[in-house]
């Protein structure tokens, strides 16, 4: 008969041990599961009949303790190894005394390179399909960056190489370094911990992954999905200079620029003192050759200017046009003259005429203009000239019109 307690309050807690059984009994009801992870630690005593691992999350601080036959782990041989990518199988148990969760592995497999690269590259599928390697996305080297963040191993020969290239290169480049795992189960965590410090900080303007080369597990977590989108999420540019020449981890693809090696990625972050240097005084010296050829251009313009006879003597061009606006204005004066002259002959000739087809010269020549006065005439106003005999019958008034005057006449008879 059992004599634990039904109800739970702060009047009828439970004990410890109760609540490790309800623990227990709820932990062994879940099936067995494969688990894939990293070995952290393998701790395998001689005398013992069971051996002690922890199996890590390569991409996160997450870790499981799990418990194995010793004969297993003997039969793993070079599999169950710390650094290792296993699977494995078991059943989750609860153990009462000390209160822990733990796996009781019945299987252990090594995960071969084959199907490690056969992950990688369905993961760089999916990288690739998500854009993370357009090249538009990528953002360019400052030409002579402030500060260079360096992720890398404490003194490790990447390091050197990085330092060493960028310093004779450019003695006065500066440096912040994030020492770090660059293998194991803690290489992927810390890394994205020193991205996401450098990439705050606002002096840092390019960032540098370096690693020397390895075997392809050395190289596993630069091609960790959660280090990919890391250094993709990254604001500030990210140099990737990963292993050798052959190595190309996935985040080669994700940084802004890849170096083949660390050596290669010292050189590229800054320019060369001397070449510049070369380069500055070269530029110099062309623009010192430029200026002076074209001050010598202008001045020889200038004295072209100054020996043209417009300059030379100004008042040579005015008095030669002055001399032409006189001989012109003596021109139009003499034509003007002419033309006067001209028209005065053609008046006086028109003149003659008029006065000898004028009635003026036929009365001169015994002529004699024969007006009727009549009756109620308006004074000013013209007098009909006498055509015909029967216009004047006796009575009628006349004006007769001659040389030197006129005459008034009466018609007496209407004698023709």
């Amino acid at each position: 008969m059992s004599t634990e307690p039904v109800s739970n309050s702060a009047e009828t807690p439970w004990p410890v041990r109760t609540v490790a059984r309800k623990i227990a009994a709820w932990v062994d009801r879940l099936g067995a599961v494969w688990v894939e992870g990293q070995l952290a630690q393998v701790t395998a005593r001689p005398g013992t009949g069971t051996a002690f691992l922890v199996l890590r999350d390569p991409a996160a601080d997450v870790s499981l303790q799990l418990t194995a036959p010793i004969g297993l782990v003997r039969e793993g041989g070079g599999a169950v190894v710390e650094g290792n990518r296993v699977v494995v199988h078991g059943k989750p148990s609860f153990f009462l005394g000390r209160g822990t969760l733990s796996l009781r592995v019945d299987a252990i497999r090594a995960v071969g390179i084959g199907e490690l690269l056969a992950r990688i590259e369905r993961l760089r599928a999916l990288l690739a399909a998500e854009g993370l390697f357009d090249a538009a996305r990528k953002r360019p080297v400052p030409f002579l960056p402030g500060c260079i963040g360096l992720i890398t191993g404490r003194a490790s020969a990447a390091e050197h190489d990085v330092v060493s290239n960028a310093t004779t290169r450019w003695p006065a480049v500066c440096f912040r370094l994030e020492h770090t795992a660059t293998q194991g189960v803690l290489a992927v965590p810390q890394i994205v911990d020193a991205l996401e410090a450098l990439d705050r900080d606002p002096q840092v303007d390019v960032i540098v992954l370096a690693r020397g080369g390895g075997s392809v597990e050395d190289l596993l977590p630069f091609s960790d999905e959660t280090l990919c989108r890391a250094v993709a999420a990254c604001r500030t540019p990210v140099v990737s200079a990963i292993g050798h020449e052959p190595d190309t981890p996935l985040v080669d693809y994700v940084a802004d620029v890849r170096c083949s090696t660390p050596t290669e990625a010292g050189r590229r972050l800054v320019p060369d003192v001397a070449e510049e240097t070369a380069r500055v005084a070269g530029l110099r010296d062309r623009a010192r050759r430029a200026l002076a050829g074209w001050v010598d251009r202008e001045e020889r313009l200038l004295a072209a200017l100054r020996h043209r006879p417009v300059l030379a003597d100004p008042f040579l061009q005015l008095d030669a046009l002055h001399a032409e606006v006189e001989r012109l204005r003596a021109s139009a004066r003499a034509c003007a003259v002419r033309g006067l002259d001209a028209r005065e002959t053609e008046v006086a000739h028109l003149a003659a005429q008029l006065a000898a087809l004028g009635p003026a010269a036929t009365l001169a020549r015994g002529y004699a203009v024969v007006q009727r006065l009549p009756e109620g005439q308006v004074p000013g106003a013209p007098l009909p000239v006498l055509r015909a005999t029967d216009e004047a019958p006796p009575g009628t008034r006349l004006r007769i019109r001659v040389a030197d005057g006129a005459v008034a006449a009466v018609v007496e008879t209407d004698q023709p």
